[in-house]
């Protein structure tokens, strides 16, 4: 830029010419390249070696919603398949609060000094409004998340617990094939997420508090009527009397219960995480019921029915996926939301259109 300062009219002022401004992007960055995708073949290979990384970078893929991740996905899953299926599968649940992180950290250690390798899957609940996790299960772990022989891997329930169980359940397969021996299942602990956990899981263990003044409530849910296993957490100090009369209650209420599919009866035991105290005990009981299941065949007959569960869920979420895309039925569900809204058309009316013309487009 020309300064009429710098004019000999104007004797005595200069103006600088100033400094050549530096350009937007530093030219020291390199660029970041795009990394490639492993093949299905490569992340194979890694998983049956144990390759934590490598089963990690699996689980992101069958966790994206990606097409070309998910090809490659199921891809890897069908050639695990066969390496899986050799594992204890424990899903543990409890209301917010009850200890269930700290629980695990424990628990998993002394299966560890068993010898194995525990695998750790925690469902961790999204925010509804925002859709995000803080996916912090791994800082309560603190003693299993840098042991060499434990994999955590949270993952957010995004709003889709159905879609979420379905990845874990495949999740599980591909920690199988890596040679983990015993996989701990996490709930999100509200409602719907235990009764989707409780259809992968070989032992369904329910962790109970004491003292909170909600023994009744706990006895009153339907959760109950699902666990193989209760314990009661926080059974130390001035506590373990609470927590006896809760083993109490507890026992008194599985009694009017009916028997289980498996014809064991869930045992009420207490125990102290924090303090580390009847941990021991508790996995007795959990082998226990192993040796039970085993013996009478209903662990296989069990896992059987999961899979054929999982099979028509499968065929569920993939019709609602196929329905939902296709670009008529969006065009069609948005006209016939408006009329809805207007008193123009019933919901039911409306629904039964959109329905006809799918199925009318499928032949």
């Amino acid at each position: 830029m020309k300064h009429i300062e710098n004019d000999d009219q104007f004797g005595g002022l200069t103006v600088n010419k100033g400094v050549t401004q530096p350009p937007v992007v530093n030219p020291y960055l390199r660029t970041r390249r795009r990394r490639v995708l492993p093949s299905a073949a490569e992340l194979v290979e890694g998983i049956l070696k144990g390759d934590t990384t490598i089963l990690a970078r699996a689980v992101t893929l069958v966790e994206s919603l990606s097409p070309d991740h998910q090809a490659i996905a199921q891809e890897v899953i069908e050639k695990c398949l066969p390496h899986s299926g050799r594992s204890r599968r424990i899903g543990i649940t409890g209301v917010p609060g009850a200890g269930k992180s700290t629980s695990i950290d424990v628990f998993g250690l002394h299966v560890l000094r068993r010898g194995g390798k525990l695998a750790v899957l925690a469902i961790d609940p999204s925010s509804e409004r925002t859709k995000g996790s803080i996916l912090g299960d791994k800082t309560r772990m603190e003693k299993l998340s840098v042991h060499p022989d434990a994999f955590i891997r949270p993952s957010p329930s995004a709003g889709s617990l159905g879609g979420v169980a379905r990845k874990t359940r495949e999740t599980i397969v591909l920690c199988e094939a890596a040679g983990f021996d015993n996989i701990f299942v996490e709930t999100v602990g509200v409602g719907q997420s235990e009764t989707a956990v409780h259809s992968m899981v070989d032992f369904f263990l329910l962790i109970q508090l004491a003292g909170t003044g909600d023994e009744l409530q706990g006895i009153k849910r339907g959760i109950m009527e699902m666990a193989d296993g209760i314990v009661i957490n926080k059974a130390d100090g001035d506590n373990i009397p609470r927590a006896q009369l809760a083993q109490a209650q507890f026992r008194s209420a599985l009694h009017l219960f009916p028997p289980t599919a498996s014809g064991w009866q869930p045992e009420v035991l207490t125990y102290s995480g924090y303090f580390e105290l009847g941990i021991p005990e508790v996995w007795d009981m959990i082998d226990r019921y192993f040796e039970f299941v085993d013996a009478n065949g209903y662990f296989e007959r069990k896992r059987s029915e999961q899979a054929r569960y999982w099979m028509y869920e499968t065929i569920d979420s993939q019709l609602r996926a196929h329905f939902y895309n296709n670009p008529e039925i969006e065009r069609m569900l948005a006209e016939r939301e408006i009329r809805v809204l207007n008193n123009q058309q019933s919901s039911f009316t409306a629904a039964r259109d959109i329905l006809d013309h799918y199925f009318e487009s499928m032949k």
